[in-house]
């Protein structure tokens, strides 16, 4: 009997390479569950998902069985013989990867997949937060034409200091594409960074980075240590009228240390493609018609979508090939690879 792979949420563009990629080497099983409960009592014997060993997962899947938490890895690895994970996804914070290290379980994300549609999101937010776009487009639609629209509060690219905390793929295409302009670079992650262009600069601190930058891009996971590591200090030594700009998690910011200052006029914009408790959205954030809000589209595209798709199942045919896959996160890499930086 073939190991298999149990298919957590759809595979929409690359059907055709799934069946290609396993066959002979594991048989695919996709979820048939409606409930958790149903999901974690199906790995026995005749159950629908018997002789699993990896799973593939989107955040899709979580409206059915719920986040991957620490119950739901504690009771996976009691009723399963599951021991590979792969997120199709850079951002794999729905899974709680402290159980997996516990319970002897590896999980792999698709770093590299999104850079540059999480980029060039990245790149649409800080114009239109700088000149306003958002703004003037929806006035335009409302019939106003460019009456709220102020030339005095919109401000060009061009010359401007571009902060990037967390100097990972992401934030090096974003680097490459605002250098064009030119602005200039400054960044701060875990480490100095190897392999950058010169005009990259690396300041010593995150405070070293607020103070210097006019515009503040996030591209750090969310972790323990990233939780709220965006609080009042670090906006507050922020330039007054400084831009703030998340593509990565909502939960990185204070919300309330943001909206606080958007309603002083210390931030003068925020261009925003994550939020704290989505799909839900403060409505608060709304009343700032500067502000350019996206619905966490930033890192779906045809291009994108297709390859993280290839890059998780990729993962997991090595996986069952070899023992151990490619793209283990950061957290789990102890003893088989270099972790990589923010």
């Amino acid at each position: 009997m073939l190991p298999r792979v149990l298919v957590c949420g759809e595979i929409e563009y690359v059907q055709d390479e799934l069946e290609e990629m396993f066959r002979g080497i594991a048989e695919i099983v996709h979820l048939v569950s409606k409930s958790r409960s149903h999901f974690l009592s199906s790995f026995g014997p005749n159950g629908p998902y018997e002789g699993t060993v990896a799973l593939y997962r989107r955040n899709t899947s979580s409206a059915v069985i719920g986040k991957f938490d620490a119950p739901l890895i504690h009771a996976l690895a009691d009723t399963s013989k599951v021991r590979w994970i792969a997120q199709s996804s850079s951002g794999y914070d729905e899974i709680n990867v402290q159980a997996c290290k516990e319970r002897g379980m590896l999980v792999s994300n698709t770093p590299r997949a999104n850079e540059d549609a999480t980029a060039t999101t990245t790149l649409y937010l800080m114009i239109s937060c700088l000149r306003r776009f958002s703004m003037a487009e929806r006035s335009l639609r409302s019939g106003t034409w460019k009456t709220p629209c102020d030339a005095a509060q919109t401000h060009d690219v061009t010359g401007r200091t571009l902060g990037i905390f967390g100097l990972g793929g992401i934030g090096v295409r974003f680097a490459h594409l605002a250098h064009a302009f030119p602005m200039r670079i400054i960044y701060f992650s875990r480490r100095k960074a190897e392999s950058v262009p010169d005009w990259c600069e690396y300041v010593s601190s995150l405070e070293e980075l607020c103070k210097q930058a006019d515009v503040l891009s996030l591209h750090v996971p969310l972790n323990q240590s990233t939780a709220g590591i965006i609080g009042e200090k670090e906006i507050r030594t922020l330039r007054r009228g400084s831009v703030l700009l998340n593509t990565s998690r909502g939960r990185i910011v204070d919300q309330e240390a943001m909206i606080r200052a958007l309603e002083d006029g210390h931030l003068s914009s925020v261009g925003l493609d994550v939020y704290p408790n989505e799909p839900h959205v403060d409505l608060r954030l709304l009343t700032f018609p500067q502000c350019t809000l996206l619905p966490h589209i930033g890192g779906v595209s045809a291009e994108s979508s297709r390859a993280k798709e290839l890059q998780a199942l990729g993962n997991l045919k090595a996986f069952v090939l070899g023992g151990v896959g490619e793209d283990i996160v950061p957290e789990l890499k102890t003893g088989i690879g270099n972790s990589t930086m923010l």
